[in-house]
């Protein structure tokens, strides 16, 4: 196991920020650490995704670390969160669906390079390209190639929030089978990410 990721979180609410803090310690995959210090990813709780909080995350992906950006919000619509996207944001959670569990999983993705939004913004967020939509007819498309049974079973987890370690227990694979068959997916798809793939899966109808 590597060292854990560090995290910081900002917030205007000291009782959201020491909620937020609190979940986030419960991983050991994440190490909480003040504003200020270098982080991996920063949290930035907020009520609405507005031009402020916007210039928020510009400001705080110039900082010298370059941190990550998770956005919590109270309410967030579709075109906030595509807004936000192109931000500079590489996560984007409402308040309600923060769970302890999810808000680790959604820092850990940002830290290891995918972008997660809630499924209903992914079409808005595809549409616009901030996901890196590509023109899928020269791979023979999702609907022409289709999706093995493992490969529709391990992307369900993964959209699921599940972590790699996760999909190999409950699907009985190792953990090598589960990474080779996401890099297989993307790669032949031409897509970006783990994150990616949902989008185009859940788009297509296959999961």
């Amino acid at each position: 196991m590597g060292d854990p990721v560090c995290v910081a979180v900002v917030a205007n609410d000291p009782m959201l920020e020491a909620g937020a803090t609190s979940a986030l310690r419960s991983c050991p995959d994440l190490s909480v650490v003040t504003p200020g210090e270098p982080a991996v990813v920063t949290v930035v709780m907020v009520d609405s995704v507005g031009a402020d909080e916007l210039a928020a995350v510009r400001a705080t992906r110039s900082a010298p670390h370059r941190p990550e950006v998770v956005i919590v919000a109270t309410d967030v619509d579709p075109g906030a969160a595509q807004r936000a996207i192109a931000a500079g944001a590489r996560g984007l959670l409402r308040r309600k669906e923060a769970t302890p569990v999810r808000l680790a999983r959604t820092v850990l993705a940002a830290a290891g390079g995918d972008c997660t939004v809630p499924p209903d913004m992914l079409n808005r967020l595809l549409d616009g390209g901030l996901l890196g939509d590509r023109d899928l007819s020269a791979a023979g498309g999702w609907s022409a190639a289709g999706l093995s049974d493992r490969e529709r079973a391990v992307l369900s987890l993964v959209a699921d929030g599940h972590e790699t370690s996760e999909i190999a227990r409950t699907l009985s694979y190792s953990t090598r089978t589960v990474t080779t068959v996401v890099h297989d997916i993307t790669r032949r798809f031409r897509l970006r990410n783990r994150a990616h793939a949902v989008a185009y899966a859940l788009r297509a109808g296959l999961l």
